[in-house]
C-alpha cells in the first residue's frame, strides 16, 4: 500500500492524458488569498475569464462555467436543451463516448448508439456520413440532438467536427449539434463558432493545465432557443440564471474561486503565445511520439494517421503481452504514470499524454522509460523509439519556440 506521504526523489512523470501536469505559474496564482465572490474584485475576474473562454472555444456567444468535472458539464448540455424522452444520435469512438451514452439513458432520453463494430470501432473517428445517412431516414425529425466525442481519450483518435457539421445540413435536419472536447480544449484546434457546433463541453484539467473542478458549456444562440423549452429537471445546472448573472462578472452560486484564479493565469499563458502555436506544438509532440512507437514495431491505436490525436498516443501492445502488467513495470521502476486503456481495450493498450505542460525532453524521458519498461516486460522491439523522437524533434524545431 503506498502511503500519502510517498514522494520519491526528483519530480513523477505524470504522462496519463489528463489529469496533466500544473504549471507552477497556476500553482502560484491559486495560492493567492481567497476572495469574496460576490464582492468587486471578484467581478473583475468573473468577466475577465467569460471572456478569455471565449477566444480559447473560439465562440462569440457565451460560455458557462461550472463548479464541477466534465461530466457534470456532459450532464449540463443535455437538461438544458432536452425533454424526458427525447431522441438523441451518439457516435460510439471509446470508453467517452460510450459514458455519455450511458449518462443520457440514465437521464431517461432515447439514446441511439451508432458506430462501427467491435474493438475496430474504437480505432476510429466519428464517421460522418453515418450521421447523415441515419438523419436522412429521420424525416419526422425526432432526433432532436447529436453528440460526437472531439478527442475520444480513450483512444487518441481526433474526428473531424465540421465534417458532421456538414453532415448535418446536408441532411437538412434541425438537430442540435453537441460536442465533447474535454481533452482537446486548449491542445487540438477547436472552433465552436465556425464549425457550427450548438454546445461544446469540456473541463479544466487538461489542456488548460488546472486541477479537476471546472467544466464548460459554450453555447450558440441555437441552443439557447432549445433550453426555453427544455423540462429536463435542473437547478445547479440551469443556463438562464448562469446567464443573466454572467452579465456582470458573478455566478448563482459558489464558483471555484481560487480555481478561478488560476485559469486566469492559464488564459494567459495560452493566449500569450497565441492558439496556433499551442497546436502546433502539440502537433509536433504527437508526431514524435509516433515515430516511437513505430521505431518500436509496435502499432499505434488509432487506424487513421490523418486523425492521430496531438493529446496523447495510444501504443497497442503485441499479443500476450498485458498492457498494464508493462504500465505497472514503468510506474514502479521510472515513476512515470501513464493511462490506462480503457473498456474494450482494457489490458490491449496503454497511453501516453504530450499535453499542456510538456516539452520535447519531458517527453522523450517518458518515452525512456516506456521502451525500458517495454524491454523489462518482454516485448521484442524492432528499435530505439527514444532515438526517433530525438531524430524527430531535432530535425523539426518550432520556430515560435527559439528564444534569441
Amino acid at each position: 500500500m503506498i502511503s500519502l506521504d510517498f514522494h520519491p526523489v526528483g519530480r513523477h512523470f505524470l504522462q496519463i492524458p489528463g489529469p496533466s501536469p500544473v504549471p507552477d505559474r497556476i500553482l502560484r496564482a491559486m495560492s493567492l488569498p481567497t476572495i469574496d465572490h460576490r464582492g468587486p474584485e471578484f467581478g473583475v475576474l468573473g468577466s475577465k475569464v467569460l471572456k478569455d473562454m471565449q477566444k480559447i472555444f473560439q465562440t462569440q456567444h457565451p460560455v458557462i462555467i461550472y463548479p464541477a468535472s466534465g461530466t457534470g458539464a456532459w450532464e449540463a448540455a443535455l437538461v438544458n436543451t432536452l425533454s424526458a424522452g427525447d431522441h438523441v444520435l451518439m457516435f460510439e469512438t471509446g470508453h467517452f463516448a460510450s459514458l455519455w451514452n450511458k449518462l443520457a439513458v440514465r437521464m431517461g432520453l432515447k439514446a441511439e448508439f451508432i458506430g462501427l463494430p467491435g474493438a475496430e470501432g474504437w480505432r476510429q473517428g466519428v464517421k460522418a456520413e453515418m450521421i447523415e445517412a441515419r438523419l436522412k431516414q429521420d424525416s419526422g425529425h425526432s432526433i432532436k440532438a447529436v453528440c460526437v466525442v472531439h478527442n475520444e481519450t480513450s483512444t487518441g483518435v481526433t474526428s473531424d467536427i465540421a465534417a458532421v457539421r456538414r453532415a448535418i445540413d446536408n441532411a437538412k435536419h434541425p438537430a442540435l449539434l453537441m460536442v465533447d472536447t474535454i481533452s482537446g480544449l486548449a491542445s487540438a484546434d477547436y472552433r465552436h463558432d465556425e464549425w457550427g457546433v450548438d454546445v461544446t463541453v469540456s473541463g479544466s484539467q487538461k489542456g488548460l493545465m488546472l486541477p479537476p473542478g471546472i467544466s464548460f458549456n459554450a453555447i450558440s444562440p441555437k441552443a439557447i432557443e432549445f433550453s426555453k423549452n427544455s423540462t429536463l429537471p435542473k437547478s445547479f445546472w440551469a443556463w438562464d440564471e448562469m446567464l443573466e448573472m454572467n452579465k456582470t462578472g458573478y455566478f448563482p452560486y459558489t464558483p471555484n474561486t481560487n480555481l478561478m484564479y488560476g485559469l486566469s493565469e492559464a488564459c494567459d499563458m495560452i493566449l500569450g503565445q497565441g492558439l496556433d502555436v499551442v497546436f502546433a506544438r502539440h502537433k509536433r509532440w504527437s508526431k514524435g511520439a509516433v515515430a516511437a512507437v513505430k521505431a518500436w514495431g509496435l502499432e499505434v491505436q488509432c487506424a487513421d494517421p490523418e486523425l492521430y490525436s496531438p493529446i496523447l498516443t495510444g501504443v497497442m501492445t503485441p499479443e500476450g503481452i498485458d498492457a498494464d502488467a508493462v504500465r505497472k513495470v514503468i510506474y514502479e521502476r521510472f515513476d512515470c504514470s501513464l493511462g490506462t486503456g480503457l473498456g474494450k481495450v482494457k489490458g490491449r493498450m496503454f497511453r501516453i499524454g504530450h499535453l499542456g505542460d510538456c516539452n520535447d525532453l519531458t517527453l522523450i524521458a517518458a518515452l525512456s522509460a516506456c521502451e525500458m519498461g517495454l524491454k523489462l516486460s518482454g516485448v521484442k522491439l524492432s528499435g530505439s523509439g527514444v532515438q526517433a523522437a530525438m531524430d524527430y524533434f531535432s530535425a523539426n524545431p518550432i520556430p515560435a519556440l527559439i528564444r534569441p
